[in-house]
């Protein structure tokens, strides 16, 4: 509780309290009187009164649902003194002594125990004021400590008892363990604690106060208020305050979490000091106190807001202070403190309890409420990812819902059709299944390949070869490591065969070089360029001498789809049972001849691109080249390939991927759309189909842009791929490296939008910002991180945080305003293509993890964003939130390493995996399964 300067008493939450008073008899307790609701106030019923005179908040129900704790200061007090208050009679009874300062208590689950903070071992006295020439803080002060006392105040033990500031405390319901903040690491952070004060645990880790915490009814989540600083000034101005006990609290945001602080997510961005938040009874939904909306910050209100950040509310509306709401834990009830009602002259704040009705009437003269941009976001992920669009496959009638259905969304935020004659509509065929055809046939050495002894590979050429055979080894040409299998061969004309893989040698050790080398589309082009006519690969691994023999034969690719357009020759892979004669008398150089003939049946589907143009304001200013911002529509259908879970044919909904990147692509149009003085190069927003299938849709625009452009007049793209779950308030930016001004309007756009940005990377990978920037474009790829929904049916709706999502979008549309506003172009920069996905040799090993691809920063070893029901790792009790960090005898620093401890070891083998699990480590004991190609 504080008294700004204004002369209106503010509680801003649990442990500011000036003090506490001296001893001293009971204040009298007149009966609670009843008063009207002020206008607006719909959810009120029977408000009713129970303190009358001094400073009363901080009113928290008791089990019973009969009485309340809180905290009060009357006349000739010097801090406020912690009291029982009976929620039908006002009548208090006092709690804590009267020693020392006392704040935030709550009652134990069986109301015979109660906790709070206390000052009294520092001195009877109440603690000194702070220094308010800073401007408005709060102290914290070092001798604040959390005790446990019987209900009547006995029997006073503490549960912390580390230097420094501890306060702030609520219980969980369940099994009466105690949330509350501390200084006790260097900064204020949230911690966990048994009802004894056992087992302490650290729940939050970056730099800011978080505090004022409460636990959802079933304790499955917590809610807190949280300040931010922005690294520079911001974090060094709050870190000096923090180095004299002392925090500003005008800047305090809502954050929501699992219990045990994983997944946090931020909920308010209203940049207004929001706090005091409290779980709704039955809703996913918090009611909080705020300043929000008064630009003098002076009038505080309860809002209400769900989970997701959508659905903001405003509850009361008598003026001055309104704050600390509580429901009764039959839901019936709320407990809150304002100071209404108070005589003039007075700033008294007193304790009230209203009737609470869910539903609210809106006067029928009142104008519907605007839809926030939360609001606006989740209303079209919904959509997207509602049952009936059946997960929005390729070919599906969901798809061609949602491309109707973005059509009216362009027209209705003012964009101009882009697509093919006239409408938005961008047709590009696609290629949905491959099926070797009649008169495929590998013939070598006279013998004839069963149909189930070879396959060809989905980039091959339909052709028929007739020749003879060379062997060019493992068919690759590398200069720089010294390699080159087709030197002194003369292989013009002729069928070339090459081992699978890479050799087993220095050159090819690193990890770069076996995906590159032994990527067999390379093997194909590699083959072309030395005049090949077809190409057949077979995993026959040299054999050095004194070995035992050949690692075990890997599995035949599948044969799928892979890009729009074939290598240029046929391609086959050959098992090697049965031909190993053949293939001596090739290696012996031996004139061996045959045919290769391949015929694929490809099934070919028409899907779109949905293509809309924001024209720039004027002609007069505009600048070279166009923005384009995209996001692709579709997804896996009701799963199949790619499904993270292949065994459930439903529709896999696919909200975060990618419904929350074409809601943020909707709302940034819409930003735009009422800022077009910004803009000096037209904008094109598209919505890419066929990006789950290998980015066609993407690669079909930058093939053949629409109308009238060419990639020459491309300037950038951005591209939102799967931004519905933002963590921590982090937003990962990939391809910062590809423009050279990337960083520089990053930085503006993320501070606008209050997100904290990590920007870095070149401008691949496998989503539709790619072709981009192979053809010569700037890009970047706007992404919130992978989960253990990814993949699978329950990436659903009710999952994506809405407030995050929001602000993403406002990030993207600063950023295309900036970069289309500037005189010059974003700079090209080429970065090296990453190596391909390659064939590595495998045992097929598989431990059944789901890597977090965007981890937080600094983090050692990979963090699981879930493991796979059945796998080996959730049979080893591994789980999400573990950061593995060994495996056997490999260390895992990253993804990478994993990938390659898998690929060293075999199923059935069993080690132990270290993880870090809460900051401990933890031994367990996992055995390998068979991974399944798909």
């Amino acid at each position: 509780m504080k008294r700004l300067s204004f002369g209106i008493l503010v509680f801003l939450g649990c442990a500011h309290a000036p003090s506490a008073p001296p001893p001293g008899p009971n204040p009298s307790t007149p009966a609670p009187r009843s008063l009207p609701p002020h206008e607006g106030e719909s959810h009120w019923r029977s408000l009713r009164q129970l303190t009358l005179e001094g400073e009363n908040a901080e009113a928290y129900w008791a089990f019973s649902g009969k009485e309340l704790t809180f905290q009060a200061r009357h006349e000739g007090q010097g801090c406020d003194r912690i009291y029982w208050l009976d929620a039908q009679t006002g009548a208090t009874r006092p709690i804590s002594s009267g020693e020392g300062a006392t704040t935030c208590a709550y009652a134990l689950p069986s109301d015979q125990e109660v906790i709070y903070a206390s000052t009294h071992e520092g001195g009877a006295a109440c603690p000194p004021k702070p220094d308010m020439s800073l401007g408005y803080v709060w102290p914290l002060y070092d001798t604040y400590d959390i005790y446990k006392a019987n209900a009547d105040g006995s029997n006073l033990r503490p549960l912390t008892r580390e230097k420094g500031y501890d306060a702030e405390a609520t219980v969980c319901p369940k099994d009466g363990s105690i949330l509350f903040t501390s200084v006790r690491d260097g900064d204020l952070e949230l911690y966990r604690m048994d009802a004894d004060g056992g087992n302490v645990k650290r729940l939050t880790h970056t730099p800011g106060y978080d505090g004022g915490a409460f636990f959802s009814p079933d304790c499955s989540k917590i809610v807190w208020r949280a300040s931010r600083p922005a690294p520079g000034k911001e974090l060094e101005d709050y870190q000096a305050l923090l180095a004299r006990g002392l925090v500003r609290p005008t800047k305090l945001e809502l954050y929501v979490a699992d219990a045990d602080g994983s997944n946090a997510t931020q909920v308010t961005y209203l940049n207004a000091a929001s706090f005091a938040p409290a779980w709704h009874p039955t809703l996913p939904r918090l009611l909080f106190s705020s300043n929000y909306g008064d630009p003098k910050g002076r009038e505080f209100d309860i809002w209400a807001v769900n989970v997701d950040g959508t659905g903001l509310e405003r509850i009361t509306t008598a003026p001055g202070f309104d704050g600390f709401p509580l429901f009764s834990p039959d839901g019936k009830q709320l407990a809150f403190s304002s100071n209404r009602a108070t005589a003039p002259g007075r700033h008294d704040t007193n304790v009230f309890i209203v009737d609470w009705q869910e539903t609210r009437t809106r006067e029928p003269s009142a104008a519907a409420p605007v839809p926030a941009p939360a609001d606006r976001v989740m209303e079209d992920v919904r959509f997207l990812a509602s049952p009936e669009q059946g997960g929005r496959g390729i070919d599906t009638p969901g798809l061609e819902q949602s491309a109707a259905w973005l059509e009216k969304r362009f027209v209705a935020l003012g964009l101009e059709p882009a697509g093919d004659a006239g409408t938005f509509r961008q047709r590009f065929p696609v290629i949905t299944e491959l099926k070797a055809a009649s008169g495929t046939a590998l013939e070598l050495g006279g013998v004839r390949a069963l149909d189930t002894a070879f396959v060809p590979l989905g980039f091959s050429a339909d052709g028929e070869v007739k020749g003879d055979f060379v062997l060019a080894g493992h068919g690759i040409r590398a200069q720089a490591l010294g390699v080159d299998d087709y030197a002194g061969l003369s292989v013009k004309g002729k069928i070339v065969v090459v081992r699978r893989f890479v050799p087993d040698t220095p050159a090819f050790a690193s990890s770069e070089a076996q995906r590159r080398y032994g990527d067999l589309r390379h093997k194909a082009w590699t083959a072309k360029e030395a005049g090949a006519r077809a190409l057949v690969v077979v995993d026959w691994p040299v054999v050095a001498a004194g070995e035992k023999g050949a690692p075990p034969e890997a599995s035949l690719p599948a044969l799928k789809p892979e890009g729009a357009q074939d290598a240029g020759l046929p391609v086959v892979a050959l098992k090697r049972a049965g031909f190993e004669a053949v293939l001596d008398k090739l290696a012996k150089r031996q004139k061996v001849s045959g045919r290769v003939a391949v015929k694929l049946d490809k099934v070919l589907k028409d899907t779109w691109n949905v293509v809309g143009k924001l024209p720039a304001a004027a002609a007069g200013t505009r600048a070279s080249g166009v923005i384009v911002v995209g996001a692709h529509y579709d997804h896996l259908g009701e799963g199949g390939r790619g499904s993270l879970a292949p065994d459930r044919r439903e529709p896999h909904l696919g909200a975060d991927d990618n419904a929350s990147g074409v809601a943020g692509l909707l709302e940034a149009a819409r930003l735009l759309s009422g800022q077009r003085e910004r803009l000096h190069r037209d904008v094109y927003f598209t919505a890419f189909s066929g990006e789950e299938t290998g980015v066609l849709g993407s690669t079909a625009w930058t093939r053949t842009p629409p109308a009238g452009l060419g990639m020459k007049d491309v300037a950038a793209m951005l591209n939102l791929d799967m931004v519905g779950r933002l963590r921590d308030n982090h937003l990962t930016v990939l391809g910062a490296d590809s423009g050279g001004e990337w960083r520089d309007l990053l930085a503006p756009a993320c501070a606008k939008a209050r997100v904290q940005c990590d920007g870095s990377g070149d401008g691949y990978g496998p989503s539709d910002h790619t072709p981009f920037y192979a053809a010569g474009v700037p890009v970047l790829h706007f992404f919130t991180g992978t989960h253990g929904d990814y993949h699978k049916p329950s990436d659903s709706a009710d999952r994506v945080n809405a407030a995050g999502l929001a602000q993403v979008a406002l990030v993207v549309s600063e950023v295309a305003a900036v970069a289309s506003a500037r005189p010059e172009r974003v700079t090209y920069r080429s970065v090296p293509a990453p190596a391909p996905a390659g064939d590595l040799r495998s045992f097929n090993a598989s431990l059944g993890t789901v890597p977090d691809y965007a981890p937080p920063a600094g983090t050692r070893g990979v963090l699981l964003a879930g493991v796979r029901p059945g796998g080996g790792a959730e049979l080893g009790g591994l789980k999400r939130g573990d950061v593995l960090v060994r495996l056997g005898t490999h260390d895992v620093g990253s993804v990478e390493d994993l990938m390659y401890a898998l690929n060293a070891s075999k199923p059935g083998e069993t080690v132990t995996a270290v993880v870090l699990r809460e900051g401990a480590e933890v031994k367990l004991s996992v055995t390998f399964q068979e991974s399944k190609r798909r």
